[in-house]
């Protein structure tokens, strides 16, 4: 079986992840997705709690599972109760699913990042890469040096304008954000009043 990790924050999940992993599912022949709902080191700052993030990514979910059934959330790295890395992750999903095959997907956004993540040389022997960039972000962004040097990964041109950032600054300012969500996240969003306050820790 060919599973895939997409691990991001999903605060909120938007129509660039749906449209990431519907494209993804077809391209690579996955028979599994899984959402991994990451507390990353490098994101201090939440827009909602972890809750909600993960009841958010479990609506993305079920709206990549009306075209077939292959995904499903993971929210091990929020049980943890500390920062998560991928290597961690990906250590943890071997030892559930030894005998598949395992593709890491990665938005170009986290692939900048990617020499300052916790041990990177290491994801290479745990599963392969594919980074999802946009044509003018490769053109324009070196390498990392850690993939230049022990590992390879592949390369797919894949552009999405949206961003949990500007979803959560045009909520804030009452702005209309309803054609850059699901229907479902949307509703969610709306229905518990996110993003239109800052976070209170105690909830």
């Amino acid at each position: 079986m060919h599973l895939a990790v997409f691990g991001a924050s999903f605060d909120p999940p938007h129509n660039g992840h749906l449209a990431l992993s519907l494209f993804a599912r077809e391209l690579l022949g996955l028979d599994r997705i899984i959402l991994s709902v990451s507390n990353n080191p490098f994101k201090k700052k939440r827009g909602a709690t972890d809750v909600h993030r993960l009841c958010m990514a479990k609506l993305l979910s079920l709206e990549i599972n009306y075209t077939g059934l292959c995904s499903e959330v993971s929210g091990w790295e929020l049980e943890k109760k500390q920062p998560s890395y991928t290597v961690d992750l990906l250590r943890h999903l071997h030892h559930l699913y030894p005998t598949d095959k395992i593709t890491l997907l990665v938005g170009e956004d986290s692939f900048s990042e990617f020499s300052m993540w916790k041990e990177p040389d290491a994801l290479f022997l745990l599963g392969d890469i594919v980074v999802f960039s946009r044509v003018v972000a490769r053109q324009s962004t070196p390498q990392p040096a850690i993939m230049q040097q022990n590992g390879s990964f592949r390369v797919i041109d894949f552009s999405s304008p949206i961003s949990s950032t500007h979803i959560r600054d045009s909520v804030a300012a009452g702005a209309s954000f309803s054609r850059l969500v699901p229907p479902s996240v949307y509703r969610y969003i709306i229905e518990h009043g996110l993003y239109r306050q800052p976070l209170d820790p105690a909830t």
